[in-house]
């Protein structure tokens, strides 16, 4: 268990998420918890043109369709987009796509946002927040966005870049939370799970 927090919010922990990064970082912090994924349909019929709060939502609803199965359970769900100008930068669906969103990204700032739950369905729990990081792309050759597609990393990752991985060589400067740009920002995850 983790030291910094209560053991209650330990207990019968559960990641609503399939994200590898994610689940690396709990295991990091020694967290004790187990993965129940989502059901794929949580996301759809999002209203909000607002993608920052529309990961709030999807986080919550992440969180809310696990805890209906597990209420016994604290779940977290979590949600991280990553926009430029004003624009969505999903998962690639190729490597042309993936090369397009980083001669985007090169030699500019974007925002990362991850929208965070925490639930426990028999007790009410409902707690939610989100985080946002800045993150600025060092100047980008083409020779350095082919390579970088070229290793796979970024294919199924928002923006298509892994900032704890190669992909930190893409990367100036971070403002704010770098685990945030990792897929889950631990002060606030933590901050919930303190108030359980």
């Amino acid at each position: 268990m983790n030291p910094l927090l209560p053991e209650e919010s330990q207990r019968n922990l559960i990641l609503a998420s399939r994200s590898p990064r994610r689940r690396d970082i709990l295991q990091r912090l020694n967290v004790e918890f187990r993965i129940v994924p989502a059901g794929d349909h949580v996301e759809n019929g999002v209203s909000s043109d607002d993608p920052f709060e529309r990961a709030e939502i999807h986080a919550r609803l992440k969180a809310a369709d696990v805890a209906a199965r597990h209420p016994d359970a604290i779940v977290i769900g979590a949600d991280t987009v990553v926009t430029i100008d004003g624009v969505v930068l999903e998962k690639p669906r190729g490597d042309d796509e993936a090369v397009r969103f980083l001669e985007r990204l090169s030699g500019r700032e974007h925002t990362v946002a991850t929208g965070v739950a925490v639930r426990r369905e028999t007790t009410g729990l409902d707690l939610y927040g989100r985080e946002t990081t800045r993150v600025r792309f060092r100047n980008l050759t083409d020779t350095d966005i082919a390579r970088y597609v070229a290793t796979g990393e970024g294919r199924d990752k928002a923006g298509a870049y892994a900032v704890q991985g190669i992909g930190a060589g893409l990367v100036h400067s971070i403002d704010g939370c770098f685990y945030n740009v990792v897929g889950l920002p631990v002060t606030l995850l933590f901050d919930l799970l303190r108030k359980v």
